[in-house]
């Protein structure tokens, strides 16, 4: 039996659908794990840096003063020495797409336009005054969150961003060099190691070194995610919800099954919380896939090996639907993170498609659209790309409304302001017309 656990959509059960559908949320709202954070939030709004030290002491076994909670220039420099040429070529790369996707995004985020004669309307956009940027560490090296994130705040025009990275593990204050390089190549000089819950915490409510934020993004683990959700009870906004990884591929026969295996380990491999899920009519390429996946599932490297046969085997897999329509329609249940179309007609597919954080096209891999096609890979996860979406530069935009009234036009609408007012008991808002010397509502019978 292979690693692939291999399910029927029209045989589960309402216990174990909603184990597929729920795991994300199942995990970040653990009643242990909610006390656990909010422990962590309560001692950082109370005791500041302090708290921030005691969180890397006792969750990454790091020693650090709490001046040394910045990351210093020297740090920067020496980042800048230790990085690859290859790899800065590649973050290049990555923020050059970034930028001109999210320059693009920001086309017509102002507008005006006179609907009729004397009213103009429209929309004036700005940055956000702070935002606050989390990138992971627990797991690897990240630097495509930085140039995921951070690039779209950079181009929103965010006039002060601070960055939290947990220190690299197992090598004490150390902050990843490929990280720092990033922020270099994005100007973001603010950069904190912190602890993940302590260090979203820290820019919710401010301490002593980090400064307090309006905005705070950035996905990890379930403890992070958690901390998101309880900091915006203390006036900090996030975006909803950044969680494990996952991504589901909707496929037909004419699928090739090596490259359906790879690109289910591409996500796969982020970690043993992570989802992958393959839906298909074909149960002939479900067997190929599955034998394809353990063969290049045994070349991957620990720890990533066991992260991604758990990926594909506990909430993640094969599932056998009738058809693509039922397919898509259990795609838009799940509202996938990450959602590839690999059938004879992806257009199709789209039309009947509407929840996901991305949908690639064809044989896209997620692999080239996490780094440097420019699209954003930090996603909403745990279905909450039904009613939120990825990180982009309008995260980092608030938009004024804007309305100018003729003295003609004021007139034209003055009866219906004087009728509403009058029914929802607001003299002052009919004073406000009468005494332009505007029309009285006409009285019914």
């Amino acid at each position: 039996m292979g690693t692939l656990a291999i399910r029927r959509l029209d045989q589960l059960t309402p216990e174990q659908r909603g184990r597929l559908l729920d795991r994300a949320t199942a995990a970040i709202f653990d009643p242990q794990l909610v006390a656990s954070v909010r422990e962590i939030v309560e001692d950082v709004r109370a005791h500041g840096d302090d708290a921030v030290v005691r969180a890397l002491a006792r969750f990454d076994g790091v020693e650090c003063r709490a001046d040394e909670l910045r990351v210093g220039e020297e740090e920067f420099e020496a980042a800048g020495a230790a990085v690859s040429p290859e790899l800065l070529a590649a973050i290049r790369r990555g923020i050059g797409a970034s930028r001109a996707f999210n320059e693009r995004v920001l086309e017509g985020a102002s507008w005006r336009a006179e609907l009729e004669p004397g009213l103009v309307v429209g929309e004036r956009s700005g940055p956000i005054d702070s935002a606050g940027l989390f990138v992971p560490s627990g797991k690897g090296s990240f630097p495509s969150v930085l140039m995921q994130i951070g690039t779209p705040a950079v181009v929103a025009g965010v006039p002060r961003v601070a960055v939290v990275v947990p220190p690299v593990v197992g090598r004490g204050r150390e902050v990843d060099p490929a990280v720092l390089a990033v922020a270099g190549e994005l100007g973001l000089t603010d950069v904190f190691r912190a602890n993940g819950p302590a260090g979203i915490a820290a820019l919710a409510v401010g301490t002593q070194t980090i400064p307090r934020v309006s905005k705070v993004v950035g996905p990890g683990g379930p403890a992070v995610t958690a901390a998101q959700v309880q900091v915006q009870a203390l006036g900090c906004s996030t975006t909803m919800l950044f969680g494990p990884s996952e991504s589901l591929v909707i496929a037909d026969d004419t699928a090739d099954p090596v490259l359906l295996a790879a690109d289910l380990l591409n996500e796969a491999e982020h970690g043993s919380d992570s989802a992958a899920l393959l839906v298909t009519p074909s149960e002939s390429l479900v067997a190929a896939v599955s034998r394809e996946l353990d063969d290049q599932l045994a070349e991957l490297p620990e720890p990533r090996r066991s992260y991604a046969a758990a990926a594909v085997s506990d909430y993640g897999g094969a599932l056998v639907v009738g058809d693509l329509q039922e397919a898509c329609a259990f795609a838009n249940e799940y509202a996938p993170e990450h959602l590839q179309l690999v059938t004879r007609d992806p257009e199709a597919a789209l039309a009947r498609l509407e929840h996901a954080g991305e949908i690639l096209l064809g044989p896209t891999p997620f692999s080239a659209a996490n780094y440097v096609i420019g699209i954003p890979a930090t996603l909403p996860t745990g279905r909450f790309a039904r009613v939120s979406s990825g990180v982009t530069a309008r995260t980092f935009v608030k938009t004024s409304s804007l309305g100018q009234l003729s003295h003609d036009a004021l007139a034209r609408l003055a009866p219906a302001i004087l009728v509403l007012a009058e029914h929802e008991g607001f003299p002052a808002h009919a004073a406000a017309i009468r005494l332009r010397g505007l029309t009285e509502p006409a009285r019914g019978s």
